[in-house]
């Protein structure tokens, strides 16, 4: 069972445990927190809010296992001030670069909108920092068959820009793959 651990702004107040951390992170508003709880079953777990922006630290959570879930910030929210984006950009490079307890980061692309600007921003910068990573594609279940075809046809096509990256399209709502997504990130964690 997981439960939160702590918030930290800074690499002064990381959560400091002995295991691994797997984190996610997407534009606002992409269900970072509604996948968390969806992966731990706990559907009060990570605060889901409609507002974008809410997350504005990296949250801990951590299982009996040691296995510790990181939510990271999203990008792409307009509402934020330039200092307040920076801080916050800041914090989460500083986080990704230097932690080294990180065995992958989960990027969650809305599958109603694909890879926008600001994913391909990311998607380079993580490929330029030797980031492992994976690409989640979520709201699955709002996509009829021919947008889900087109959707795998499409990350098909840009997976050459990508690179050799896992996938997985789920439903956090819907409960859909979110156990192929758990078992993926169980093998991350059980080997290491």
């Amino acid at each position: 069972m997981y439960k939160f651990v702590k918030s930290s702004s800074s690499r002064e107040n990381w959560y400091d445990h002995h295991g691994y951390e797997v984190c996610f992170w997407g534009r606002s508003n992409v269900g970072k927190s509604s996948l968390i709880n969806a992966l731990t079953q706990n559907g009060k777990l990570a605060r889901v809010s409609k507002t974008p922006g809410r997350t504005q630290l990296l949250n801990y959570f951590e299982n009996e296992k040691g296995y510790v879930f990181v939510d990271l910030p999203g990008y792409g929210y307009a509402k934020l001030s330039k200092g307040q984006k920076e801080k916050m950009l800041l914090m989460i490079d500083e986080y990704l670069r230097f932690s080294t307890k990180i065995r992958c980061l989960f990027l969650l692309i809305d599958s109603r909108t694909n890879i926008t600007k600001n994913d391909w921003e990311i998607i380079e910068y993580l490929r330029l920092n030797n980031i492992v990573f994976s690409l989640v594609y979520t709201k699955i279940d709002k996509l009829n068959q021919k947008e889900k075809s087109k959707l795998l046809r499409t990350f098909k096509e840009e997976s050459q820009k990508i690179g050799d990256v896992s996938y997985f399209m789920v439903s956090s709502e819907k409960n859909i793959n979110i156990q192929n997504l758990q078992n993926h990130i169980d093998s991350i964690f059980e080997n290491h």
